[in-house]
This record gives structure tokens, C-alpha cells and sequence, in this order.
């Protein structure tokens, strides 16, 4: 008689790679992260314009709290952070972590859409 249980161990043993993976397997999408920006960020900030937020075309390589169009707080100021990939990304999953007392609330807990969306900034210039 057949056992199927090497073929059960198998299959599970997949399944529990596949879940450990997850949107790590995806490279970042500028177009996608585009559409993320328009959907989640547009209510605070724009390309090229100051909001609630300060604008982001060339914030990528640009160090945090520069534009001389906004009134960041003094802690931001303070931090002297620069934005990469790695400081967005810490940024945009718990701006309090990175800089305790700054004044931005938002937080976004997906990585698969930070990475989208850093890759949008990105393209947008900076260094």
C-alpha cells in the first residue's frame, strides 16, 4: 500500500516556505508604488507642492527636514537623517520609532507597499 505522508510532509514543508517569503519574492514596483502614493499619501502630501506634509519629488538621497518651504519639527530637524531606502522604509512603518515627538501620524505596516512605493520616490529624483 501507498503511504502519502512523504507526499503531505512535502506539500507542507512548501506551503511553509511560500508563507515565509511572502512579498519579499516581489521586486518594488515603481508604477504600483505610484498608485499607493496616490492613495496614501495624497491626503497629507504631493509632488511638488506643501500640504499637511512637506512635497517629495527628490526626497530620495535628500536629507530629512530640508525643504525650505516647511515647517518641520524641531526633533525631525534634530535627527539629521538622510533618505535612502532603508531610513523611508523604517520611516514609513513607525515614523515615532525612528524619530520620537516628530508630526507625522501615518504608518504603514505592509512592506510589499513601502518597497512600491520608495521605488516611486525614488524615480522622482534625488540623488
Amino acid at each position: 500500500m501507498m503511504s502519502y505522508r512523504p507526499l503531505i510532509l512535502s506539500a507542507v514543508a512548501f506551503c511553509a516556505t511560500l508563507s515565509l517569503l511572502g512579498d519579499s519574492t516581489l521586486t518594488p514596483d515603481p508604477t504600483r508604488g505610484r498608485g499607493l502614493f496616490e492613495k496614501r499619501c495624497t491626503g497629507c502630501h504631493e509632488v511638488d507642492q506643501v500640504k499637511a506634509g512637506p512635497p517629495l519629488r527628490a526626497v530620495f538621497g535628500r536629507p530629512a527636514a530640508t525643504h525650505s518651504q516647511f515647517p518641520y519639527s524641531d526633533n525631525l530637524r534634530r535627527a539629521r537623517l538622510s533618505w535612502d531606502a532603508a531610513t523611508l522604509d523604517k520611516w514609513l512603518a513607525d515614523p515615532d520609532a525612528l524619530v520620537p515627538g516628530n508630526d507625522m501620524s501615518f504608518r504603514l505596516d505592509n512592506a510589499g507597499e513601502r518597497a512600491d512605493i520608495i521605488a516611486y520616490l525614488k524615480q522622482l529624483g534625488g540623488k
